[in-house]
């Protein structure tokens, strides 16, 4: 079975997250996109723990879908050619900040996991540890090292995934508190990595660069904090719709069963290039050496972004492409598109309603943008505007 599917996004109770991000939101908005499945976010969480057992249920194996009688009340919002089946996988990130080879680090790392009863088992030990009630991103003084261990002992069966790995602050191989390789950050039980999330500021060929990533997985996930930006980079996924099926899809690197990354452009990534916010500058890595990494207006530090970080790891030529490469399409958010062609932002009240006439009149956005042909009126971009062909 072929499907979409977003596993990294956060619920209402992580910081600076909507607080639309509910269940019967993400319900809505899925249908809207095309996506089939959606992690749930933040499960460590009590409160949101405590909401996703009382309004999910059972769906195919150790998935789970939003309880009819919850759905009806939201159907109506959802024009007829959009709708389609919405199934619930359990996902957290969690924040690890400690002290590793002489530094500071912090590192975020996702967990899939199988059903309520590996949550509750890791949410018990987790708990014990730091404080998972404060955000649904709990902020944990444990080494990345040690949480893998903890959920190998826990929860066997999830799935450990380090997040947007080239994050500048909080990731594996972030500039500011990461690792130059995964054994450093991961030690023993690196070889339990098959999976690393690329994240929105690198795409694929940034990656390839890098030969202790042959073997690993790439996946890119939304990071969604509020249900409209649901997808901005979801999986394209060809095998059983289950736990296992997808699990299976991400570790085998499989192109049969994993066809590959939607991706937006990493030059849209807010960590991309090097740069200093407050000061509003953007540097190239060329640039960011030629003034020391200094910020040119006033002086202080600059943040290293992504494309600087991944030139400095890579041991791979710019046009690399490993042998297990899976394919990934380049694509435009169906919104920024129609905010283009009207000149307006994407939030004004013009570019709203055209987005949902579009899908009312032609189905969820990713089949819009994939596979509808171009043939509906002089205003609208060209198919080789809208999208990349797979890579």
């Amino acid at each position: 079975m072929s499907f979409i599917a977003d596993l990294h996004i956060h619920s209402r109770y992580s910081r600076a997250v909507s607080k639309d991000m509910i269940l019967e939101s993400l319900y809505r908005w899925a249908q809207l996109k095309g996506i089939i499945v959606v992690g749930t976010g933040d499960f460590t969480h009590p409160a949101w723990f405590a909401e996703l057992k009382e309004k999910l249920e059972p769906a195919e194996p150790r998935l789970y879908r939003l309880k009819p009688d919850l759905a009806k009340q939201v159907d109506g919002e959802i024009p007829d050619v959009c709708r389609g089946e919405v199934r619930f996988l359990l996902t957290s990130e969690i924040s690890s900040i400690y002290k590793r080879h002489e530094r500071t680090r912090k590192v975020h790392n996702m967990i899939y996991a199988p059903s309520f009863t590996a949550v509750a088992s890791l949410n018990d030990k987790l708990a014990r540890i730091g404080n998972i009630r404060s955000d649904g991103r709990p902020i944990l003084g444990l080494d990345s090292e040690e949480l893998l261990r903890i959920m190998l002992e826990r929860t066997p069966e999830s799935l450990f995934v380090p997040a947007h790995a080239w994050t500048s602050h909080f990731s594996v191989f972030g500039a500011n508190s990461g690792f130059d390789s995964l054994e450093e950050c991961f030690g023993e039980l690196t070889p339990h990595i098959k999976v690393i999330e690329t994240g929105l500021s690198s795409d694929p060929p940034m990656n390839w660069r890098l030969s202790q990533l042959e073997g690993i997985t790439l996946i890119s996930n939304s990071d969604a904090h509020s249900p409209s930006k649901l997808g901005w980079e979801p999986h394209v996924l060809n095998c059983d719709l289950s736990f296992k099926g997808i699990k299976d899809a991400f570790t085998s690197c499989d192109p049969k069963q994993f066809l590959g990354t939607i991706e937006f452009f990493p030059e849209e990534g807010k960590y991309h290039y090097d740069g200093h916010r407050n000061c509003q500058v953007r540097l190239t890595p060329e640039e960011t050496r030629k003034h020391d990494r200094l910020c040119p207006e006033c002086g202080k530090p600059v943040t290293v972004g992504v494309m600087h970080r991944t030139e400095v790891l890579a041991d791979q030529p710019i046009g690399h492409r490993p042998t297990n490469a899976l394919a990934y399409w380049s694509l435009v958010p169906l919104v920024e598109l129609i905010s283009e062609v009207k000149g307006m932002g994407v939030n004004s009240k013009r570019v709203t309603e055209a987005y949902h006439q579009w899908l009312a009149s032609l189905g969820n956005e990713f089949s819009i943008l994939r596979d509808v042909p171009i043939t509906v009126g002089d205003c609208w971009p060209s198919r080789s505007n809208a999208c990349a062909k797979a890579r």
